[in-house]
């Protein structure tokens, strides 16, 4: 009985050491907000502060399909898609501000025209319910005019330089690449709104399942730690243009391709993003911005009922890596 006893708990025990064991996995996509990642990686900083992580590669939305389907414990998305992700089923925890874009999302608009209020009566190229939509909604809001103004083409965000440059819409919505492939694919096509108009509009964050957030409060610290490595790496003079590289070979481009990228992207460390990590209305802090976007989602039917907004949001970790 006793050496019944004694080998079931060894057996509990080793149970428990394969649990801790596994490394925690988080999705990751081509945005260069999280494109940082790589240069946590790819200098082995996780070891570094002591946690075991594993970044899987994937186009966005497929990141996100993976974090619904239960294979991730976190992904990379907007705090705009958190809400989706979460109201769909997917319930998830913003615990980490990257960045936010500044430029990168854009409104790109066929030659001859040079403004927003020229495209009044305009066809627009645009993935409506996504974050493009509200990017438009908020060129329009400022410029006295609403959507009723234009006539909206819903149109993939990938496929929107070719639909621009068949002359099939006026304008389209996008971010890079596929924005900057637009203004190269069409010769004298124009950005005339960016993200960089609106700063706040859309942040980019790492939302963790509350089950694993709840469970590995010390390893996500750690990885929170591994961020602000990988920030500071960037923005040291000496180590720039090795992370700007790190960067670039993982989405395959040149690592002077790669830097406009980076210029059009608030990357953030902790630090400094804690100035938008407290309550607020508006874009200016994460919590207004993410309302913004849920009042946007339930009236383009993304999803029926409004989100409870805190909720979503948890920056302890990001308050006391401060």
């Amino acid at each position: 009985m006793v050496k019944r006893l004694i080998a079931t708990v060894f057996a509990g025990l080793a149970l428990a050491s394969s649990a801790m064991a596994e490394p925690l996995k988080i999705g990751y996509s081509d945005w260069p907000g999280w494109v940082t990642w790589e240069i946590a990686i790819e200098k082995n900083m996780f070891e570094e502060v002591g946690v075991d992580v594993e970044f899987e590669w994937f186009d966005y939305v497929a990141s996100m399909d993976a974090f619904a389907a239960g294979q991730l414990d976190a992904v990379t998305m907007t705090n705009g898609d958190a809400l989706v992700t979460g109201a769909t089923g997917a319930q998830n925890v913003m615990i980490l501000i990257n960045d936010y874009s500044n430029g990168n999302d854009m409104i790109v608009a066929a030659p001859g025209i040079s403004s927003i209020k020229e495209l009044k009566g305009k066809k627009v190229g645009v993935e409506i319910g996504f974050v493009g939509h509200l990017l438009l909604l908020n060129a329009l809001e400022k410029n006295g005019m609403t959507e009723k103004d234009v006539e909206l083409v819903n149109v993939p965000t990938n496929e929107t330089p070719q639909v621009l440059a068949s002359s099939q819409v006026d304008a389209i919505v996008a971010w890079q690449p596929n924005s900057g492939q637009a203004l190269t694919l069409v010769p004298g096509s124009t950005r005339i709104y960016s993200s960089k108009d609106e700063p706040g509009l859309i942040y980019d964050v790492l939302a963790v399942t509350p089950s694993s957030l709840a469970q590995h409060q010390e390893e996500w610290a750690k990885v929170i730690k591994a961020w602000d490595m990988a920030v500071a790496y960037l923005n040291d003079e000496s180590t720039r243009d090795e992370a700007i590289s790190i960067m670039a070979a993982r989405v395959g481009l040149s690592p002077d391709e790669y830097k406009g990228f980076i210029d059009g992207t608030k990357i953030m460390s902790t630090k400094e993003a804690m100035a938008f990590a407290e309550k607020a209305d508006g874009f200016t802090s994460i919590y207004g911005s993410s309302k913004i976007a849920d009042d946007f989602n339930v009236a383009n039917d993304v999803y029926k009922d409004a989100q409870p907004i805190d909720s979503y949001i948890d920056m302890s970790l990001m308050k006391a890596a401060n």
